[in-house]
């Protein structure tokens, strides 16, 4: 945005504004609006993970979406990827921790935007999407599987395994932890494909952007005001910052289940030991990226000292439809989140956090206003993506 262009966006509002007018933003506040978008940033439909041959690619997003709906690669037979990522839920499960074979100490994921990460789970123990797609299979209070159990699905299913020869070239009879690692790419190439919808915000964002003050009345007077205290005051922007309302990185945010609840979480400092001891990162084999260029911040990462009780920052695409809310899904309503932060003291936890904000009510139901406008049109009940045609079917 040319500096002129933003001159000529305040001074439409110098005024002290009317109900149903346009909040008056500075030059400041306005640039870190443009920030937060355009969307859907073309990066998002058209990029593709070097570090997975088949991303993109029709026959493995197809394989990807049948096993993702599939629970026969469990240990007991019922529990799919689905269980927790639920189409009527968002691609979450409403529930404060997920529970698959056996409960988990954490809230689950929405999956939206996952090409836009460089981490994945709460504690970034993954540095690729096809790696935290593998993590469920193997986790004893997930799915409970292993690449023996995942391999002899392929061989009793003739139809899998066509489709897995459609998507690889291959057959599926290499060794297990191989064919473990292309069931994660193919399950990557479905997610990718998860992406959300415009909402009111960006709507608004695009029409300040054009300077265009009728369209952009029709977005609501309080979440105008909930979205100066978001770029400003409030200070939510350091940490929710681009398209995708997340910076990615690990943020120490004071939330602490007792230890009646639930045992201590380390966070990040847990999440860089699993990167350690995972044999699916971008520095592994079965990297389909030769030049390991992805793998510089791995690299970095793992040389680096990681702060306790740190947890990446989620995305706030879809927010008021993915409740409960933070790691461990304490905070049920997004009025306990904006309260949380309100009071939190930012020098006992971030230093990116207001020191003891205390918002007012009114200023909370702006913020939340806002918060609210970053639905998508679709809401929580999310489009069941509909099979492709296949060979393998006919």
């Amino acid at each position: 945005m040319h500096r002129t262009a933003l001159l000529l966006v305040a001074a439409l509002a110098v005024a002290r504004p009317a109900a149903a007018d346009v909040v008056f933003y500075t030059g400041e506040e306005l640039q870190r609006i443009f920030s937060l978008g355009p969307w859907p940033p073309p990066s998002l439909i058209k990029a593709r993970d070097p570090s997975n041959r088949v991303s993109g690619q029709p026959a493995a997003i197809e394989l990807g979406r049948r096993l993702f709906f599939g629970a026969r690669m469990s240990s007991n037979g019922y529990v799919a990827c689905v269980t927790c990522h639920q189409t009527d839920r968002a691609w979450t499960d409403g529930l404060a921790r997920a529970q698959a074979i056996g409960p988990s100490g954490r809230n689950t994921p929405a999956l939206f935007n996952l090409r836009m990460q460089q981490w994945y789970g709460w504690s970034g123990g993954a540095d690729n999407l096809w790696a935290q797609s593998i993590r469920p299979f193997l986790d004893p209070n997930e799915m409970d599987s292993s690449p023996r159990l995942v391999k002899r699905v392929f061989e009793r299913d003739p139809e899998l395994a066509c489709m897995y020869r459609q998507a690889f070239g291959v057959e599926p009879t290499g060794r297990g932890e191989t064919v473990l690692a292309n069931v994660g790419k193919a399950l990557a190439a479905f997610q990718e494909t998860l992406v959300t919808g415009r909402t009111r915000f960006d709507e608004f964002r695009d029409a300040l952007a054009r300077n265009d003050r009728v369209a952009a009345r029709n977005y609501p007077y309080a979440a105008q005001r909930g979205l100066r205290l978001f770029v400003g005051e409030g200070r939510c922007i350091a940490c929710h910052a681009g398209p995708n309302f997340s910076d990615g990185a690990f943020h120490a945010t004071g939330v602490r289940a007792p230890a009646a609840v639930l045992p201590d979480d380390a966070g990040r400092s847990g999440g860089l030991r699993q990167l350690r001891e995972s044999r699916y990162t971008l520095l592994s084999h079965h990297s389909d990226d030769r030049s390991s260029a992805g793998a510089a911040a791995t690299r970095r990462a793992l040389g680096e000292a990681a702060p306790e009780r740190a947890f990446r920052t989620a995305s706030l695409r879809n927010v008021a439809v993915t409740a409960p809310y933070m790691h461990n899904g304490q905070l049920a309503t997004l009025r306990d989140v904006v309260r949380h932060y309100s009071t939190v003291d930012g020098n006992g936890v971030d230093p990116r956090l207001p020191q003891r904000l205390e918002l007012s009510e009114s200023e909370a139901d702006d913020l939340i206003a806002f918060l609210e406008t970053l639905t998508d049109g679709f809401g929580a009940e999310r489009p069941r993506p509909a099979a492709a045609t296949s060979i393998c079917t006919e």
